[in-house]
């Protein structure tokens, strides 16, 4: 990856489970200097100890304080922002905690990425994001129009975005939690068996953003292709791997979820440019000549569906449980007691 070669790489929320994934990634590399941004002092405590790497340092801060974004911006080339609130019941009955950190905290980080002279900024934004039905999604919709925007003012600075489903494994993720519960020989908490959900290991939304910054031109907007599975299926296939018959109990959806996501609209598969393992949006140029948006169509909408959990490529009992056995948190929480289940960050 020379393209990191003496390079600053800024990544917010980076005690996170994604920061954390594409730091030991960058580490691999011969980047100058990882800055982890976050507001947990204690899991940058933690994170610090266990990585033990003098080219990483670490910076508390909250991306909704301007002036603590300023302090790290300094010399900053490169930028992953992935803070954010991702929990979409707390988002529910917090619906403004979630609008300072997505929406006036990604947009203080976009615009001090641009004051500062940086290169390039990769957003990381959710498939809730598409018809969004809960503040979560909301959030992240508008998160993605706040760098769009910036993305057409800025001469120096490339602004990008990626969307993706599910990450397996993350913090508040439904399969450390089933995983548990399995240990402990309690029930699984099943919403609604048909619910479909994308999968995505973290080493594929690393290889995502690191796609998107070495392909990203300003307004991007990147997708990787992804496959699902219902909810019972997934419950199912821990089971098998563990070993148990614990039952599961329905009951029903929490607030703001969906039965099916969506990573794509028709009208942006419409203009995505198809690049193997991912999709490219490019920005919608037209500037604010209205006649444009009332007298320009495009026929070919009506024969395109929206890009889903439901009708991307569903994987099947056995298949899920091959995809689980090659992550490595799986496997190691396979010989873990249930009191040590799961991310720590």
């Amino acid at each position: 990856m020379s393209e990191f070669a003496g390079k600053t790489i800024l990544v917010t929320g980076g005690t996170g489970s994604f920061g954390r994934a594409v730091v030991n990634r960058l580490i691999e590399t011969d980047v100058a200097e990882i800055r982890v941004f976050s507001r947990d002092e204690l899991k940058q405590d933690i994170m610090r100890h266990d990585l033990n790497n003098p080219r990483v340092s670490f910076h508390l801060g909250d991306v909704r304080d301007i002036d603590s974004v300023n302090k790290v911006m300094g010399g900053v080339d490169l930028i992953f922002h992935a803070a954010a609130l991702k929990q979409v019941p707390s988002c529910e009955f917090f619906p403004m905690q979630a609008v300072m950190t997505n929406v006036q905290g990604s947009n203080n980080v976009i615009s001090s990425a641009i004051a500062h002279g940086v290169k390039n900024v990769v957003c990381l934004s959710t498939d809730k994001a598409v018809y969004p039905i809960n503040a979560m999604g909301m959030t992240k919709a508008l998160m993605e129009k706040v760098a769009l925007a910036a993305a057409r003012m800025a001469k120096d600075t490339v602004v990008s975005c990626v969307r993706y489903g599910n990450v397996m494994y993350s913090r508040g993720s439904v399969i450390p939690l089933f995983v548990k519960l399995i240990k402990q020989n309690k029930p699984l908490p099943v919403t609604v068996p048909e619910m479909t959900r994308f999968l995505m290991p973290l080493r594929d939304s690393v290889a995502l953003v690191l796609f998107a910054l070495q392909n990203s031109e300003p307004g991007d907007l990147f997708v990787k292709k992804a496959a699902a599975c219902t909810v019972a299926d997934l419950a199912t296939a821990l089971k098998i791997i563990l070993d148990s018959d614990v039952p599961t109990v329905i009951i029903g959806m929490r607030h703001g979820e969906k039965i099916h996501e969506t990573l794509l609209t028709r009208e942006e598969l419409l203009k995505a440019q198809d690049m193997g393992d991912y999709y490219r949006v490019r920005m919608d140029g037209r500037d604010l000549n209205y006649s444009k948006y009332l007298e320009e169509g495009e026929p070919k909408q009506s024969l395109i569906e929206d890009y889903t959990s439901l009708n991307t490529r569903q994987l099947g009992v056995q298949e899920i449980v091959e995809l689980l056995l090659s992550l490595p948190e799986v496997v190691a929480d396979i010989h873990s007691p249930a009191d040590q289940v799961g991310p720590v960050w």
